[in-house]
């Protein structure tokens, strides 16, 4: 629920000498509590639980403007950082054109939203375990665009080059201690081919310097019956640089909604890396249990040869609350 609203106009009237629209200001927040166990190569000889806790506070807000577009603005923090921006994002809605979105965090358009869309009670396969195909491609400040052109949902995703660390505040650029970070953009697709079965595919490039660049692509499938949806879905990444190594990732995703409040849902994650005979693979099983403003997660998942390297092996249990307000 809401916990507080603030009018706009006022707002922006106190803080800025520039003109402002009506709207509303809207605070909201959650927390999480979370156990883990984890055990194996790749976890130090980890076997113990231990928890974790955290809290986030979020504020957004949104005013019609005179030709009818939308815009919002959105801004939140995290527990684990004193004070620290977590996301923050202007969005655009031209309503029949589409959406712009700039966001200084992750996850804005293209692949972002891609590299795992298989059915999951609670989160990916590869959380926590292994890295992520398309991380580099969600890294970052980035733009995305969204629109829906004959039956085809169409989103595409922008990052510049600004370092890793970067901060712009009114144009101005502060790089001090971060690594550079290549541009990247991608195109995604989505359409309903027939009820219950919907196909998404992707591509996208980010640079690695000295010209190079690691090209991605996806394809895949959801379809649902009834209580019941699987999917499939295959990852390639190649990477042109030299000493550079090709990644194909499959993977395969089946859950069932039990009743509406719980769904348990079972996962298999494998990667295929050029040149190396051992796939890396992952399975997991989770289940997921809601009761309004508070969810149960749980999660057991098992890898081996982690990074395709014999002997690497990883088995996690994870047990997380959340909390919404």
């Amino acid at each position: 629920m809401n916990i507080k609203k603030v009018g706009l106009t006022a707002l922006a009237g106190s803080l800025v000498a520039t003109s402002a629209f009506a709207g509303s200001l809207t605070l909201s927040g959650g927390a999480k509590i979370s156990y883990t166990s984890s055990s194996g190569t790749q976890d130090s000889g980890d076997t113990a639980g231990r928890f974790a806790m955290d809290q986030e506070i979020s504020a957004s807000g949104s005013g019609e403007l005179d030709n009818g577009f939308v815009i919002s603005l959105s801004h939140g923090m995290s527990g684990e950082e004193t004070a620290k921006s977590d996301t923050s994002s202007l969005t655009l809605d031209m309503g029949d054109m589409g959406t712009l979105t700039y966001q200084d965090a992750d996850n804005h358009g293209g692949l972002a939203g891609l590299e795992d869309f298989m059915p999951k009670a609670y989160e990916q396969a590869n959380d926590g375990i292994a890295s992520h195909n398309f991380a580099k491609m969600a890294s970052g400040q980035g733009f995305g665009y969204d629109v829906t052109a004959g039956g085809v949902d169409i989103s595409i995703g922008f990052s510049d080059s600004l370092a890793a660390s970067a901060d712009r505040t009114d144009g101005e650029q502060d790089t001090t201690g971060g690594s550079g970070q290549s541009s990247s953009s991608s195109i995604a697709l989505s359409m309903d081919v027939m009820d219950g079965l919907t196909v998404k595919a992707g591509v996208g490039s980010e640079g690695q310097g000295d010209g190079k660049e690691l090209d991605h692509t996806t394809l895949g499938f959801t379809y649902t019956y009834g209580p019941a949806k699987i999917g499939y879905q295959i990852n390639d990444e190649d990477d042109s640089a030299a000493g550079g190594t090709d990644l194909e990732t499959e993977i395969f995703g089946v859950s069932f909604m039990v009743n509406d409040n719980f769904s348990i849902s079972y996962a298999e994650h494998n990667t295929d890396k050029q040149a190396v005979s051992l796939d890396q693979e992952i399975e997991s099983v989770q289940a997921s249990y809601s009761m309004g403003g508070v969810s149960i997660n749980l999660k057991d998942s098992e890898g081996k040869n982690i990074g395709n390297t014999a002997d690497q092996t990883s088995e996690t249990t994870e047990v997380l609350v959340v909390f919404a307000f």
